[in-house]
């Protein structure tokens, strides 16, 4: 659900004290747990490093993350793959397939 237009966006006021000490393109990463902090234009430049639960995530803001929050750029999951019968058969033929070729490209060993 949005935030209400007469609250405005949320911005952690530490994290824009960080900010101004810190000159733009500097090659210090801003360690936040503010995973709900919204970009702000005062932000392009910098680099956060943005906890997704287990280590923090390198994020260079950019223009066209103005108006995001800080954690839709760090994932907390990591995706594995999807499961089930058909998956599998898929990736065995991928690596029968991917044998085949190497086979067909790679000469022989000379013999002696």
């Amino acid at each position: 659900m949005a935030r209400s237009l007469k609250k405005g966006p949320f911005v952690d006021q530490k994290l824009l004290e960080k900010i101004k000490k810190l000159k733009p393109r500097a090659k210090e990463i801003i360690k936040t747990w503010s995973r709900a902090c919204t970009i702000t234009p005062e932000m392009v430049g910098f680099t956060f490093g943005v906890h997704n639960g287990r280590e923090f995530i390198p994020v260079q803001v950019t223009e066209d993350m103005v108006g995001h929050r800080l954690g839709e750029f760090s994932p907390t999951t990591k995706f594995s793959r999807h499961g089930g019968k058909m998956q599998r058969e898929l990736e065995a033929k991928a690596t029968t397939g991917e044998a085949e070729k190497l086979k067909t490209i790679t000469p022989p060993p000379p013999s002696r």
